[in-house]
């Protein structure tokens, strides 16, 4: 059973018992959850949210989670991960790249045409990680589970469909992996947080960016930029996300809440996460096709010059983590092969 149709079964008993009059059990424990987007975009609404109200529904009331999107709780977007170490939150979710080179082992999943699908590749990014990083990058933190987007593109104001269009484009990228792609292929990089891409957009500081089709709809990027550059049955990259815990407000839980917590986390919840995000990249695609925006759909011929533009990438990263004392060879090696064991 996949982890919606669970978070479906366990909301409506819950409804049903509030329903019949039963008395639930008193609220025990209120946990904050923080995270940078709005809250109605894709990911706080079709993703976090599911998972919260799950939680709240298998706890029979005992667990209440208060959301606050879009950083209320004070601070920016690379300050998640210490806010909930810290116990600013008691729950965030984040991009790993907000943090460059404070989680290198996930970028081996950030790897120019390596991901194949968000379900697929966020369930190998969750076998990955409990092997290598749980006890190690992830030590500080209650993982809950982890996730990529689906294949990533360029929203442009002029159209990019060679790497040559690249020369002299100020354009946005996420993490440490794709601004150094994008350089090397003679983009000017700048790197800043998903919110900030609209404000930047509008008033030049950026010409185009990297940004999935999902979140394009909340941060009304197809109204702010005409051209869309697309890699057909490819990935051009992806972003890995980390949703953690404060480790203290979980160990302080009954037995019981920390099963709650445990049953609604992990692989399956990771590969829920992953699917529920790619299956939301439909709406932005058909917003920015109803406003008549330019989608370019590269042949294949066009999709090899990239491949080929990217490639050393790969080379780069493994150099670049091997001198932090982690193999990066073999890393990435394992990243590719649960990628390929996972996919269907």
């Amino acid at each position: 059973m996949s982890f919606m149709q669970t978070a479906l079964r366990g909301i409506a008993a819950a409804a049903l018992i509030a329903g019949t009059g039963t008395v639930a059990m008193a609220q025990e424990v209120t946990l904050k959850l923080h995270q940078f987007l709005p809250a109605q975009a894709s990911v706080p609404k079709q993703i976090l949210d599911v998972w919260a109200d799950k939680v709240e529904a298998d706890s029979d009331g005992r667990i209440k989670i208060d959301r606050y999107p879009s950083m209320q709780l004070g601070g920016r977007p690379p300050e998640l991960v210490d806010q909930v170490i810290d116990g600013v939150a008691d729950i965030v979710w984040t991009v790993t790249g907000y943090t460059p080179g404070r989680f290198p082992s996930s970028e081996a999943f950030e790897m120019p045409f390596v991901m194949t699908n968000g379900e697929d590749t966020s369930r190998a990014y969750w076998q990955y990680v409990e092997k290598n990083m749980l006890d190690t990058e992830f030590a500080d933190l209650k993982m809950l589970g982890v996730w990529v987007h689906g294949p990533g593109l360029i929203h442009s104001k002029d159209p990019i469909t060679s790497v040559a269009d690249l020369n002299g484009v100020k354009l946005r990228a996420p993490t440490r992996v794709t601004n150094k792609m994008f350089t090397d292929m003679g983009a000017t990089t700048v790197g800043m947080p998903v919110p900030a891409v609209p404000e930047a957009l509008s008033k030049g500081v950026i010409d185009a960016t990297v940004i999935p089709w999902e979140v394009t709809t909340a941060l009304k990027v197809s109204e702010l930029v005409g051209n869309h550059t697309t890699w057909p049955n490819n990935a051009l990259y992806t972003t890995t996300f980390i949703w953690a815990m404060n480790k203290d407000k979980y160990a302080a839980l009954p037995d019981d809440l920390k099963k709650v917590i445990d049953d609604n986390s992990g692989e399956e919840f990771s590969a829920f996460a992953g699917k529920t995000m790619q299956a939301a990249d439909q709406q932005g695609f058909d917003f920015a096709k109803e406003r008549g925006n330019n989608i370019i759909d590269l042949n294949e011929d066009q999709i090899a010059e990239w491949k080929a533009a990217a490639a050393p990438i790969e080379a780069w990263w493994v150099e670049e983590v091997t001198k932090a004392g982690l193999d990066g060879q073999a890393l990435l090696d394992e990243a590719k092969a649960l990628i390929q064991e996972n996919t269907k």
